[in-house]
């Protein structure tokens, strides 16, 4: 959704990224600096996403070029929370029967380069993806590499930029610079609505400061009475028209899932 966005260790982790939770403290940024406000504001968001343990889901990818041409691929997705450091995650594509079989893997880390693998079927091996090349598309899509590690705090230097409303809805928009050299960002913007704390917006500057993405999440749902997830995330490429849109058909918590189902052979074996 790495975006500021929650897409999800992988999607799921970048849609846990864009979440909050349904009640909270009162929460005030008055006396502070613009940078001391924006990240009161990110702290706020990550806290109120702590405890879901993992989740399980079956998402519906569809690619559209800039003359509107499509191309679907179903993928199912998991994601654990792991204390102290990011999150994991494992995509699997079903769908169609040039992918399927696929399988990324994703550990996120708070401090140090997050570490991503890429199981290619046709090839029979697993392709380590570099820090320099996490810039690049995921499987063709608009979401990159990056985009697809947990939120960390650490990761960002952040900013207030002013109130605003995307949709009819009172936000926060803020400003977070990637401290990752090899970050394909600049900068990144990004509305998380007053309320609850749930990304609306997310706009992505390449390296040549020039507006490159937007990602856009909708159709929020509460899960365990506490964690909202978007069932809609739209990336938008302003630079080449093209747009990828992930919609999520089933999502379910607390599913079991151990650190053990997130390793590098269980890309082999994926299912």
């Amino acid at each position: 959704m790495n975006v500021f966005v929650k897409l999800t260790a992988s999607f799921a982790a970048t849609v846990a990224l864009m979440s909050g939770v349904s009640a909270q403290a009162e929460f005030s940024l008055e006396g502070l600096s613009a940078e001391q406000q924006g990240l009161a504001i990110a702290k706020e968001r990550k806290a109120r996403d702590l405890g879901w343990g993992d989740s399980t889901s079956s998402v519906i990818m569809t690619l559209r070029n800039a003359q509107g041409e499509e191309s679907i691929r179903e993928m199912r997705m998991k994601s654990l929370e792991v204390a102290n450091d990011g999150d994991k995650g494992l995509t699997i594509f079903d769908t169609p029967k040039d992918v399927k079989g696929t399988a990324f893997l994703n550990f996120s880390h708070i401090e140090k380069s997050d570490d991503q693998w890429l199981y290619l079927p046709a090839l029979k091996r697993v392709k380590r993806i570099s820090s320099r090349n996490k810039s690049g598309p995921f499987m063709g899509s608009e979401f990159a590499y990056e985009d697809l590690s947990s939120f960390e705090i650490e990761k960002y230097s952040f900013k207030f930029l002013a109130e605003e409303k995307v949709n009819g809805i009172d936000c926060y928009k803020i400003e977070q610079i990637p401290t990752d050299k090899n970050s394909g960002y600049t900068r990144q913007v990004a509305w998380l609505d007053k309320e609850h704390f749930r990304g609306q917006k997310v706009d992505f500057y390449d390296r040549k400061k020039s507006l490159l993405k937007t990602l856009t999440l909708s159709d929020y749902k509460l899960y365990l009475g506490k964690y909202w997830r978007p069932m809609k995330m739209d990336m938008l490429n302003h630079q080449t028209e093209k747009s990828t849109e992930l919609n999520t058909l089933e999502l379910a918590f607390r599913t079991g899932l151990k650190d053990s189902d997130f390793n590098k052979a269980t890309l082999k074996r994926a299912r």
